[in-house]
């Protein structure tokens, strides 16, 4: 368990699963051999495995307690959901929820879950299985989502072509919170609970949103899947076969890791792997990273 101080904010990793992924030439549609491998130096063994050519991958929330507020960014893939054709998510049994408890919180102590997008990984603890329903994992929160990617989802969830994996999770791990009246929509920048403030970065879905943080003069920026794997920085034109519109998350993502170098701001995303967060730092026309070594152990600074 890691955590990390944002000013007056602590923040803990949790943690539902960590692994080998997607082969990286299958990931990224604009895979280049050639500039990959001049990457491989510092990706192996943290976040690449030569062996197999899979990109290693963090399935994580973030904890956010900031002495008011207990807030998760995002709620990972859950337990007991059919996901056909999608075997890493597909009828999982992790021991999230204790994790969550080790790290000190009980889900009815979370007072907000922010979903930066709904895919299949980012939404799935949202709900728990209970008596043959699916009912909200955290009783006492509001699920904070965008208005336009629950938009776009509700009507995917309808179209016969969608994948099913994909309407199930619109309709196991989204529907019910609104049918609970626990959702609550957000359009453009939006601030949360006086330190967070929610700004559209799409492309990976139409309506994914970042989370900026901001307490005493200390940043940090949670990018959901603005960007994957770390090779997205220095490579940062390369986007995720997830991605639906390539250009509008190239521009999303350049400047998010632009505001990175501007603000000083942690950039932590949600499937690094250890040591799950860095600071960025601009090179040349592109980026690179500084990571976030002394928090990952453990220090608080």
């Amino acid at each position: 368990m890691q955590d990390r101080q944002i000013g007056e904010v602590r923040v803990t990793r949790v943690e539902e699963q960590m692994g080998p992924g997607f082969p990286a030439k299958d990931f990224f549609p604009e895979f280049e051999a050639e500039a990959f491998a001049a990457q491989q130096n510092w990706l192996a063994p943290n976040y690449y495995q030569p062996e197999s050519g899979r990109l290693m991958t963090s399935i994580h929330s973030w904890l956010l307690r900031t002495g008011k507020y207990t807030i998760l960014v995002d709620s990972c893939s859950g337990n007991h959901k059919p996901r056909p054709g999608m075997p890493r998510f597909d009828m999982l049994d992790t021991k999230y929820l204790d994790r969550l408890r080790d790290a000190g919180v009980e889900p009815k102590e979370i007072d907000f879950v922010m979903c930066t997008h709904l895919h299949v990984d980012h939404v799935g603890w949202n709900t728990r299985l209970e008596n043959g329903r699916w009912v909200p994992t955290f009783p006492n929160a509001k699920y904070v989502m965008s208005r336009t990617d629950h938009e776009h989802w509700a009507a995917m969830a309808q179209k016969p072509d969608t994948e099913t994996y994909q309407i199930n999770t619109y309709n196991d791990s989204v529907l019910p919170i609104i049918e609970a009246g626990k959702a609550e929509f957000v359009s453009g920048e939006h601030d949360m609970c006086g330190c967070c403030t929610l700004r559209p970065a799409p492309g990976h879905t139409p309506g994914q949103i970042r989370i900026d943080l901001e307490s005493r003069g200390k940043r940090a920026i949670f990018a959901g899947d603005a960007l994957h794997n770390p090779v997205q920085v220095p490579l940062w034109k390369w986007n995720s076969r997830f991605c639906e519109d390539r250009d509008l998350a190239r521009r999303s993502r350049h400047t998010l890791l632009a505001d990175c170098v501007e603000q000083g701001a942690l950039l932590m995303p949600a499937h690094f792997a250890p040591p799950h967060a860095a600071y960025v730092k601009a090179a040349g026309d592109g980026f690179e990273l500084d990571w976030d070594y002394d928090n990952a152990r453990g220090r608080m600074g």
